[in-house]
């Protein structure tokens, strides 16, 4: 069975959106124990950095749950749409995939009776481990390089091979 070009994101978006709101609703709640986490680790290590990153606790927190946001808002729907999306439908799919998160965490301490957030709230202690801190703080970054070393990778081997159709005289 093939999938037109439309099937395809139909059947894959739900997906994506679940792994979606899992993210989004993680990176709310647990960035900030994560960020805490690392810089109580660093000031073992360099206790002025530490110090500073302390006082610049926000901003940090900031930084890692945006790099988070910006790997969901275009990583996803890349995927869902494909490379020759237009501005405005991209638009739409990360306001969707901002808003659902959301409306979904709502419904389901509705549904659930809270159960959900409290099961998501007991992942925290976990994110007081430094190894998984760490970890988790540098998987968006550490998915934006991979994303862009396939890119690269991919364009020049599509490169090449445009040079190896090319005849010199």
């Amino acid at each position: 069975m093939e999938l037109t070009s439309f099937g395809k994101p139909v059947i894959i978006t739900p997906l994506y959106l679940s792994f979606v709101w899992a993210l989004m609703i993680s990176y709310q709640l647990f960035t900030q124990t994560a960020v805490t986490t690392v810089v109580g680790l660093v000031n073992g290590i360099w206790p002025t950095i530490s110090s500073w990153l302390q006082a610049q606790l926000d901003v940090v927190v900031f930084v890692f749950a945006f790099a988070w946001a910006f790997v969901l808002s275009s990583v996803i729907p890349s995927v869902i749409l494909g490379k020759n999306r237009s501005v405005l439908i991209q638009f739409l799919v990360v306001l969707t995939l901002t808003f659902v998160p959301f409306v979904l965490q709502e419904g389901a301490v509705v549904i659930f009776e809270g159960k959900t957030v409290a099961q998501i709230l007991n992942l925290a202690p976990t994110f007081r481990n430094p190894a998984f801190a760490l970890g988790y703080l540098s998987a968006p970054y550490i998915l934006m390089l991979v994303l862009d070393l396939h890119g690269r990778k991919t364009r020049l081997k599509k490169a090449s091979k445009t040079w190896m159709y090319v005849k010199t005289p």
